[in-house]
Parts: structure tokens; C-alpha cells; sequence
């Protein structure tokens, strides 16, 4: 295909041309433009050979996995990329789902799945794994990439890309970030802090520096301070930020406010940052403002993995706070009832639905509107999905339905859009139930529950839920919008307050008392 074909005779270039320009720096080590080149040409190879038309990726970020995933999108494999802060139980859908026959290993990563065989590779540190499921290791065709988001339930759907969505994604942005004058000569280093699983580091994060022969940092979440999907150690990122001296950085909103709280108290980040793109989920004007204001060059962007990524983003030569930017080159962008949908470079469907025309229209979900100078605002979201500020997408319902499962439980409901992580507002099953049994039961829900997911505080409700008062359909259904509004003065009050471990030890029920599930 020829836009990949352009991906790599851009690296193939690279190679020749500055042959020893750093491509990959981790702590263990380093890779220049031509042996990079090579490691993943000996990949390749070695995947066509063994016949692996398609397979999984698992491990920690680091070079390897860098070089497993472009030798599989050059050998033309496609590739499942496996979230390492996926739950047992959403690792198995994806690997059961997805029909998987093989794993391509990284390193010394837990094993997921019973293995029946293992070969090496031609990179060291890169291991197949054949399942013992009897999976299939045929090319999909035409898909170059399945990729599961956190998703709304507990089984997320798997979003099928092409070669074309990726490369169009990548050239738009290259176009977008690039174009302003002196960009080039800044923006050399890009530090990748997201999972390399995640689409949006995945494709802006290391295509496109590649492709224009820039270097990567590199490291494993013990080493940037990301653990999981939303545990940060601020302190160890800042460090390894003033190690490596990036040029750009792609952060979550949570994070965002992190380094603007410690910029604040005097930890500031490296003046060699010129790019820092932020996205994953709603961020505050009132943040990207503070950010701005101790010098941070934050801009704001806009996605979806169905798009293959990135359909807006904000740039140095077109910036409006509060917007999400202007919609990248290859993707339109209209506005029904306030519904944003988009087309121009959607998906191929999901993985084992019909197949979604590449002209169609994609309904995005959200809410919003273009302005007169054609940038683009988020206003909200149409349905019940909340969106941490971590990034992770949540279904409340499918919390919801987990705490339904606790005796002392007899209505509950799922809060946190926008926020660190997950609350709940729950009326106890009786007057005998204490907070000491609640909280032990949702400690036991939240081990079968991905990380991002946690029920990390609560509250009592006042009352029940009723059609009478009005927090009830007549059907019995949650009238979220309500319940919102009448506890809105306790959920602000949740997330104003640091979780400790005293308030976990209240044995009596105290309406509007905080606890916390440690």
C-alpha cells in the first residue's frame, strides 16, 4: 500500500541519510535511525516467514515494543495491540474475541493466556507465543490495527483501522504540529508517557516523530511515573522529564493538572518542552489557562479511536483555549442538532460487525459546535458515558451492576466524569447495614474491576431513589440528571478531599458523610 509504503521509505531514508541519529533512547538502551531500520526489517521477515497474518502485542512501553509493532504493520500482520491496565477478564474477551493465536511478548511480561509453544524472534527480548486456544494466525483483511479502548462495559469492542486511517492521521498531524515556522528545529524529542497501547501515543506519539526522523524517548511506566491507567508519582515523572529534556509531550488532563500544581510550588518542567498535547478526556479552559500562565505550551485536542485517533487539535499558529482546535486536513466535520459527526477517515467497523463504509458519517456521541473561525468546541456528552481525566472511558451502568451484586447495596449510583476516579452515592439495604460492611464489599468488587474503574469513595444517599421524589423513572431507572443535581453539592464536596484511611473505619450510616475505599 502506498501510504505505508511512504512510512517506511521515510525510515529507510533516515537510515541512510543520518544513519547515527538516535531513533529509540530507553534506560536499558538505544537505537540509531539504521539499526532500527534493521531490527525491524529482521522482524518482518521473520513474521512473514513464520506466516503470522495476525497477532497480539503484549508488554511494557520500550524499544521492543516499538519494534514488534512497525515490523508487524511492514510484514503486514494485523496486530492487537493489549492494554497492560486491561483486567484479567477484559484481556481474555479481547484474546477469546479476537480469535487470537499467537501473542508477540515483550520482555518478561506476565503471562495472559495458556501458552502451547514458545519461539524467539529475531530481536532479542521479542517472543511468540502460540495460545493453546487454537486461534487463528491469518491476516484480517485490509485491517492493520484492532484496537480496544477501556470501553463503555466490561467487554470492550475492538475498533478495526486500516493502513490508510493510521497514515492519514499521521500525515495530517505532521502537517498541523510541523507547519508553524521554526517547528522543526524545536520539536526533536518527544517523551512517550502513555501506554504504547493507547491509539493516541501509539500513532502521534511515534509514527509521527519517526517519519520525520525525530527521536523517542522511551521508558517503562515504573520509570515515568504511569502506573496502570491512573496511578501517577509526580515526582518520578518530573525527574525523568529533567533527565531526557523532551521536546513534546502528549499528557491526560489529570496529569495536566499535576504539572501545573507542581510548576506552582516551584518543581517546573524543562524549558526544552515546545509541544504538549493534551486529550483523552474533557479538559477545563480554567486549566489550560493556568498552564499558560507559568509557560506551559499546552494544546488541547480531540479523538476517537474509531477515527483513528485525533480529529482536532489546537497549534501555535491556531490556538483557541476552551476549543479543542481546528479539525486536522483529511476529516469533515458536521454539526446535526448539536451532534458532532465526522467522516473522512473513520474505521473499518468493529471486529465481528458488518463492515462500516469508509464514506459514512461516524456519530461521535458527544455534543457540540464549530465557530466562525472554524474551531471546535466539546460541550458535553449524549449518553451516560463518563470519561475520567485520566482518559479511561466508563459505563456506569456496568459499575453499577457489579455493586448491585453487594448485599448491604440496595441502590447505588456511579459518578466521576471528568474526575480521577469513580464514586458512588448508595442507599444501604437496611438500617442494620454499617459503612465498615459497604466498604468491604466494594473492595471485593473493585478486585474484579480494572484499575480505572475503583469505587475509590462514597456517600449515603439522604433516601432511596424514588419515582416519588422523583429520582426514579416509573420504570425503575435512574434519573441521573436529578440525582446529579441534588447531590451535586456532596459530589463536589467527594472530590475536594484526599482519600484517608480514618474515614474507612465509621461503622454507623451518615448521610452525606465521605468514605473511602482504600
Amino acid at each position: 500500500m502506498q501510504t505505508m509504503n511512504n512510512f517506511f521509505a521515510s525510515l529507510e531514508q533516515h537510515a541512510q541519510q543520518q544513519p547515527q541519529q538516535l531513533a529509540l533512547i530507553s534506560k536499558q538502551c538505544e537505537f540509531n535511525y539504521a539499526q532500527l531500520v534493521e531490527q525491524v526489517n529482521l522482524l518482518a521477515q521473520w513474521l512473514t516467514d513464520h506466516n503470522i497474518g495476525r497477532a497480539g502485542l503484549w508488554g511494557e512501553n520500550s524499544c521492543a515494543w516499538i519494534i514488534a509493532d512497525l515490523a508487524a504493520r511492514k510484514a503486514g500482520t494485523t496486530l492487537v495491540p493489549l492494554p497492560l491496565f486491561f483486567s484479567d477478564a477484559q484481556l481474555n474477551h479481547v484474546i477469546t474475541n479476537t480469535e487470537l493465536g499467537c501473542l508477540l511478548t515483550v520482555g518478561d511480561a506476565r503471562s495472559i493466556a495458556p501458552v502451547a509453544r514458545r519461539s524467539s524472534t529475531s530481536h532479542e527480548g521479542i517472543f511468540c507465543d502460540f495460545l493453546s486456544n487454537a486461534g487463528s494466525v491469518s491476516k484480517t483483511a485490509d485491517i492493520s490495527k484492532i484496537t480496544f479502548t477501556s470501553g463503555t462495559t466490561g467487554a470492550p469492542k475492538g475498533v478495526c483501522l486500516s493502513e490508510a486511517a493510521i497514515s492519514n492521521v499521521t500525515n495530517a498531524l505532521i502537517e498541523r504540529i510541523y507547519s508553524t515556522p521554526g517547528a522543526d528545529a524545536e520539536i526533536n524529542r518527544h517523551f512517550t508517557l502513555l501506554p504504547l497501547s493507547t491509539l493516541l501515543e501509539n500513532v502521534a506519539g511515534v509514527y509521527v516523530p519517526l517519519q520525520l526522523g525525530k527521536t523517542i524517548v522511551v521508558l517503562a511506566g515504573v520509570d515515568t511515573g504511569l502506573l496502570g491507567s491512573s496511578e501517577l508519582s509526580l515526582p518520578t515523572l518530573l525527574r525523568s522529564l529533567h533527565h531526557y529534556n523532551p521536546n513534546s509531550l502528549i499528557v491526560l488532563p489529570q496529569i495536566l493538572l499535576g504539572l501545573v500544581a507542581a510548576s506552582q510550588q516551584g518543581f517546573p518542567l524543562p524549558a526544552a518542552l515546545k509541544f504538549i498535547a493534551v486529550g483523552g478526556a474533557r479538559t477545563s479552559s480554567s486549566l489550560i489557562q493556568q498552564a499558560r500562565a507559568i509557560g506551559l505550551p499546552v494544546y488541547e485536542g480531540y479523538g476517537l479511536s474509531e477515527c483513528a485517533s485525533v480529529v482536532s487539535l489546537n497549534s501555535p499558529a491556531a490556538n483557541k483555549i476552551g476549543s479543542v482546535g481546528k479539525p486536522l486536513a483529511h476529516v469533515k466535520i458536521n454539526i446535526e442538532q448539536g451532534s458532532i459527526f465526522v467522516s473522512g477517515n473513520t474505521f473499518s467497523g468493529y471486529w465481528g460487525q458488518a463492515p462500516q463504509s469508509k464514506d459514512a458519517w461516524l456519530d461521535t456521541g458527544d455534543l457540540g459546535y464549530l465557530d466562525d473561525d472554524g474551531f471546535l468546541f466539546i460541550t458535553g456528552r449524549r449518553k451516560n458515558l463518563l470519561i475520567s481525566s485520566f482518559g479511561r472511558n466508563i459505563s456506569p451502568e456496568w459499575v453499577e451492576s457489579e455493586l448491585a451484586l453487594c448485599r448491604s447495596i440496595a441502590q447505588c449510583i456511579v459518578v466521576g466524569d471528568a474526575q480521577p476516579y469513580c464514586s458512588a452515592i448508595l442507599v444501604p439495604a437496611s438500617v442494620q447495614v454499617t459503612t465498615e460492611q459497604i466498604t468491604q464489599e466494594i473492595a471485593r468488587v473493585n478486585q474484579g474491576l480494572p484499575d480505572y474503574a475503583h469505587i475509590k469513595k462514597f456517600i449515603l444517599a439522604s433516601s432511596p431513589f424514588t419515582a416519588a421524589n422523583q429520582l426514579l423513572t416509573d420504570n425503575g431507572r435512574l434519573r441521573r440528571n436529578e440525582i446529579m443535581a441534588h447531590y451535586q453539592r456532596d459530589i463536589t464536596a467527594i472530590y475536594a478531599t484526599t482519600p484517608t484511611a480514618d474515614s474507612s473505619q465509621q461503622t454507623g450510616q451518615h448521610a452525606g458523610a465521605i468514605y473511602d475505599i482504600l
